[in-house]
């Protein structure tokens, strides 16, 4: 998984064509904010989104009922599942 590069400090530089930065500048107008806050809040929010869809595990509609098929109606237990449940350590 790749790691984020965290900085000591509060600022972060961006290079960016001059009619980039007028096109977000217009844009933070619009929203009646700074360019700061428009720029962070929107990176942060696709930043979110990339990270939730990672994490996400995606099924096609087979597998999910599949799944709910196996909850509802699980296997037998197996020897090694046999095995597991008798070595994890009794609940007083």
């Amino acid at each position: 998984m790749p790691r984020a590069v965290v900085e000591d400090n509060r600022r972060m530089s961006l290079r960016i064509r001059p009619e980039q930065k007028a096109l977000l500048a217009r844009a933070a107008a619009l929203k009646h904010t700074d360019l700061t806050t428009f720029v962070t809040r929107s990176a942060l929010r696709e930043a979110e989104n990339v990270i939730e869809e990672a994490e996400r595990t995606k099924l096609s509609e087979r597998d999910s009922l599949l799944v709910l098929d196996l909850l509802e109606n699980p296997p037998p237990a197996n020897a090694k599942l046999r095995a597991a449940i008798a070595a994890m350590p009794k609940l007083a």
